[in-house]
């Protein structure tokens, strides 16, 4: 008699051996410091048009109104622009290195789910293998049946009486 498959490891077991997964989202969310939030707040609202129309709107302004404005109410020479020069120079020194910050936390946030991913990834692939072993388990099940039920048909055929010589009708 053919060996008998063992039955794969029951659902109820595998369960307790693998708590459900939890929000990598919501966790990391959690642990970012409040200076973190603001960082990544402000690399999130620099890097839209909506910042660049604002930029290129305040450029426009201020180059039209020291240029076409009368000279008495010119603030910035037209030639030079001194003024305007050092408010954008200031606006990009404050605003790169919390740029770089906000990146190097959305970097860490976006590790973090590409970790998650990866548990997430291995441990389907885990609950596919169950579930192919369990298929495979049924599939011996069925084919011994099979050959239990041909055998029992063909003995009860050969054992009907009236049949000269057990042949088959």
């Amino acid at each position: 008699m053919a060996k008998r498959p063992t039955p794969p490891t029951p659902l109820s077991e595998w369960r307790r051996a693998h708590p459900p997964l939890h929000d990598i989202n919501k966790e990391l969310k959690q642990n970012l410091r409040s200076l973190d939030k603001l960082a990544v707040w402000i690399t999130t609202r620099v890097g839209t048009m909506g910042f660049f129309f604002l930029i290129l709107t305040w450029t426009v302004l201020w180059l039209s109104w020291n240029l076409l404005a009368p000279k008495s109410l010119q603030f910035d020479p037209p030639t030079a622009f001194v003024f305007w020069l050092f408010i954008s120079n200031m606006i990009q020194i404050l605003l790169m290195p919390l740029i770089m910050v906000g990146q190097n936390v959305q970097g860490k946030y976006a590790e973090g789910r590409a970790e998650h991913d990866l548990k997430v990834n291995i441990r389907a692939e885990h609950e596919i293998e169950l579930v192919l072993t369990h298929l495979e388990y049924q599939n011996g099940l069925l084919l011994e049946l099979t050959r239990r039920l041909d055998a029992n048909v063909n003995r009860a055929l050969d054992d009907r009486p009236g049949d000269a010589g057990g042949a088959k009708p």
